[in-house]
């Protein structure tokens, strides 16, 4: 498949150091691209408000009136110059790096100088295995910030291991930080086996049965009110939660990163954004137990190019509007990508009763590999089977499909789009849908309930249940807010 990649039209810069051996080779900072899509471009991002809340209990951003533009791939200039920045290896602040001593004070430390200066660099080298606990990075700091890892970072072995005035919910979290880059050539090891086992996880009882206990396993890492971020090169593995979040966060890139998790653990989705703006995930590799990407509410603008997803749960925009929340979800692409050996393919979920829109979804140039549920939207979404039937729901609107292609798993339908009883889905659109089985025969014709759209080329297999034009009367559609 022909990789086409395009570049925002950005105006916001992002300084990135690479240390490479014992040299900083130089800074690297974005350029401005060539042709780029149809993502909103706006105004640079200014840095975190005065208002100070607290990282353990995150609180959603208010909305800018004009969002960053997404950044692009950086470039190399003047090379060589060592001057601009300094580097604070932990090993001089006291590491032992043997993979068992606790490091964290030399981290903090690190830390500590490294944020008071232009283009700082904490450095944990190779040939080292770092253990730290639960730390909240927090900024501001200087400008032009990088956090490397050229060897291991770990945190303590499972939750026996665990400081108990620790946080079970989150391990490295960085806070209130703008330029930072978080990159390197080492791996970021989760040591999450013991705690996918705790007894409440799903897969330890028969039929996804869990005991009662406590069940709070910490999120990798996480960043939280933070702007023009940069996270490259780096492998990620075996998170006991979710392996990186971006919280109420504008501007972040994301390239060549390596994300992987046993196909079972429970709940380690790969990259996992809610309430950010102007996202880019370019070039790089997620198998996990969960969803390769998850996008929350109050997400928008995010470009997604040269994914390969699975095993894994694929793609997922949702579950949203849970509680009967309002959830807003817009301009997201995803394109030119994989996806493989999963349980879903591209999927939006929504709870019932819930309020907001989902709009300007465009998939593209997909690639699937025996995958169960191709294209998915599911406005029935449900955890157990005592969820009632309500009106009110999360509007999904213009969602595209283009040179979707490949094999999917004959156990379920390869299209499914289940939408509200009373708020249709309108304005989907299939072009270059070919879907088939990866073995053995389609024992199900796709599925669609009060969904309409547009087939601008015949698909494979046949859709004839998608209706054409727009439904003669709408429930209340809510999109205040959004």
């Amino acid at each position: 498949m022909e990789i086409i990649r395009g570049f925002f039209a950005i105006c916001i810069g992002v300084s990135l150091l690479l240390y490479n051996s014992s040299n900083v080779e130089g800074r690297y900072h974005f350029h401005k691209p060539k042709n780029k899509s149809s993502n909103n471009i706006g105004s640079p991002v200014s840095p975190p408000p005065d208002d100070t809340p607290d990282p353990q209990n995150p609180i959603a951003p208010s909305s800018p009136s004009n969002p960053p533009s997404i950044p692009s791939d950086p470039y190399p200039n003047d090379p060589g110059n060592t001057s601009s920045g300094c580097i604070f290896n932990v090993m001089d602040y006291g590491a032992v790096g043997d993979g068992s001593t606790d490091d964290t004070d030399a981290f903090r430390q690190a830390w500590k100088e490294a944020c008071g200066v232009e283009s700082g660099v904490i450095l944990a080298p190779s040939g080292h295995s770092f253990m730290i606990t639960s730390t909240i990075f927090t900024g501001p700091c200087k400008p032009g910030l990088v956090f490397q890892v050229d060897g291991y970072l770990m945190p303590p072995d499972g939750p026996d291991c665990w400081p108990e005035k620790d946080s079970t919910k989150q391990w490295l979290v960085f806070y209130r930080l703008d330029g930072m880059t978080f990159t390197g050539k080492g791996t970021i090891e989760g040591n999450g086996e013991k705690w996918w086992d705790l007894p409440c996880k799903p897969h330890r009882g028969p039929n996804g049965s869990t005991s009662k206990g406590p069940c709070d396993s910490p999120a990798l890492i996480r960043f939280f009110m933070s702007s023009n971020l940069a996270v490259s090169g780096l492998r990620i593995q075996n998170s006991p939660q979710f392996h990186m979040k971006f919280d109420g966060c504008e501007g972040v890139l994301i390239e060549k990163l390596s994300i992987s998790s046993p196909k079972l653990s429970p709940n380690t989705d790969g990259i996992h954004i809610e309430n950010t703006k102007a996202v880019g995930i370019y070039d790089s590799s997620i198998s996990n137990g969960d969803d390769c990407i998850s996008i929350g509410t109050g997400c928008s603008n995010v470009d997604i190019d040269g994914l390969t997803c699975g095993p894994s749960h694929g793609i997922s925009i949702g579950s949203l509007g849970v509680h009967n929340s309002q959830a807003c979800v817009r301009n997201i692409t995803v394109r030119n990508s994989v996806i493989k050996e999963s349980d879903n393919g591209l999927r939006i979920k929504t709870w019932q009763g819930g309020t907001g829109c989902v709009s300007d979804i465009n998939f593209e140039n997909i690639q699937m590999e025996n995958v169960r549920n191709c294209m998915n939207i599911d406005q029935y979404y449900c955890l157990s089977k005592a969820c009632l039937n309500e009106t009110s729901a999360v509007y999904v609107t213009g969602v595209t499909y283009r040179n979707i292609k490949g094999t999917y798993d004959v156990r379920t339908p390869p299209i499914h789009f289940a939408c509200s009883d009373t708020v249709a889905c309108t304005d989907i659109i299939l072009s270059e849908v070919e879907l088939l089985p990866e073995e053995g025969e389609l024992m199900d014709d796709p599925f669609c309930w009060n969904a309409y759209g547009t087939q601008e080329t015949v698909t494979i297999p046949p859709i004839n249940c998608l209706r054409e034009g727009q439904p003669e009367s709408q429930g209340e559609v809510s999109s205040v807010g959004c």
